[in-house]
């Protein structure tokens, strides 16, 4: 099975999973566990201009949890800063990777003036590294917090600057947080990029209500995990149609599926964070076998056999179905009377009658599918509208719209 795919123009790799840059590639002891996990190239911890970003506070970790009934959502809220490494310790950590190692190694920094923007990447380039990521979009950095209109002229700047300094491969790495990162794409490309990194962490803030100022540090944070995969599916498939440049992917990959859907909607390579901190290195070696398990069992013997192969499938607004097709049904069986569909339903269309298991009124139902998400034990699914079905939608002509 050819797992090969590229990583940047002109560097590629035997298979799709990179460590990005972390806390969790910082020096080669660190590095060589990811190596040992399967992956096949690390990102460096970013190497900071600013010495201030080279020294962490304590703590700087905490995992949010929020429930809604059974289902759960986990939020990795970190304020980790840069590499505890100046220039040349940086530059040393490359020269051992490139030794010990033979996975590939990427050099990253995030800069305040040209000059270091310049200096940085070549200074990588003559240590040995395989590539230099541009660090454009750290979620604490000001361009971000205050500044965020002039993102696009600082991300040219920068892209230029390093594309003059260095012959290695040279990607840049994008922030969710700007109106049309498909367009930035296309910017760096221009610029001389020779790969796309979407996307680093959003920028958030969360509240003590008791104390009622900050958690953890007292300010600005990073947060990220599984949720917000859907943001970044929502625009790799659009930044796919705007540039020929190789994708290399990150956000919310929690297991082998969540790799799968990156690479239906145009990644070449996927990068792990998140989930190598929560789950530990070996997670990697999973994903990777349930990659090669997902391949085997489609039929695909090669990467590119389904590379973006869900992109043209995206419907736009003026596509998309909007007769009703279904309605709820409730299995009685199953049904324990707790009341959740009676308490969410927002068309009324479940009744509790105190007597045996929840009643639909199916003429009441719009098919929304919402009480079959939320019911607990699993009692209601969607089944195809019975015939003779006309709703009784309070709405004047909404039945028309529905059902055409």
């Amino acid at each position: 099975m050819d797992l090969r795919c590229l990583y940047a123009r002109g560097l590629e790799l035997p298979n799709p999973l990179i460590a990005a840059s972390a806390g969790t590639t910082e020096i080669v002891d660190k590095m060589r566990r990811c190596e040992d996990a399967g992956m096949s190239a690390v990102v460096m911890k970013t190497l900071f201009e600013d010495p201030v970003a080279r020294r962490d506070p304590a703590p700087m970790f905490r995992v949010l949890q929020r429930r809604i009934g059974a289902a759960r959502s986990t939020t990795f809220y970190t304020y980790e800063q840069a590499a505890h490494l100046d220039p040349q310790q940086f530059c040393e950590e490359i020269r051992k990777a490139k030794e010990a190692l033979g996975i590939k190694v990427i050099g990253s920094c995030a800069c305040v003036s040209d000059e270091a923007w310049s200096e940085y990447p070549r200074l990588m380039e003559q240590a040995g590294a395989d590539a230099v990521e541009l660090n454009l979009s750290c979620p604490y950095s000001a361009h971000l917090t205050d500044n965020l209109a002039a993102l696009p002229e600082f991300i040219e700047s920068a892209t230029r600057i390093a594309r003059e300094a260095v012959s290695i491969p040279l990607t840049t790495k994008l922030t969710p947080q700007m109106s049309s990162p498909s367009q930035i794409a296309r910017l760096m490309e221009r610029a001389g990029s020779d790969g796309v990194v979407p996307f680093s962490r959003f920028a958030g803030l969360d509240i003590d209500i008791e104390t009622e100022a900050p958690i953890m540090h007292g300010g600005m944070a990073g947060h990220g995990g599984p949720w917000s995969l859907y943001y970044v599916l929502g625009w790799l498939w659009q930044i796919d149609k705007a540039t020929e440049l190789p994708i290399s992917s990150s956000g919310g990959v929690w297991n082998a599926e969540d790799v799968v859907k990156h690479i239906l909607v145009g990644a070449d390579t996927v990068q792990l964070c998140t989930v190598l901190y929560l789950q530990g290195y070996g997670v990697a070696a999973a994903m990777l076998q349930g990659l090669r398990d997902w391949m085997e069992t489609k039929g695909y013997t090669s990467l590119a056999d389904f590379r973006g192969k869900a992109v043209s499938r995206v419907k736009g607004q003026t596509q998309v179905e909007r007769r009703q097709t279904v309605v709820a049904a409730i299995d009685p069986e199953r049904c324990t009377s707790c009341g959740t569909c009676v308490r969410v339903c927002p068309h009324g269309a479940t009744k509790d009658d105190r007597e045996g298991p929840i009643r639909l009124i199916a003429e009441e139902c719009s098919g929304c599918g919402l009480c079959g998400e939320l019911c607990p034990v699993g009692a209601i699914s969607l089944r195809s509208l019975p015939e003779g079905y006309r709703p009784r939608h309070r709405i004047a002509g909404y039945y028309d719209v529905l059902t055409g």
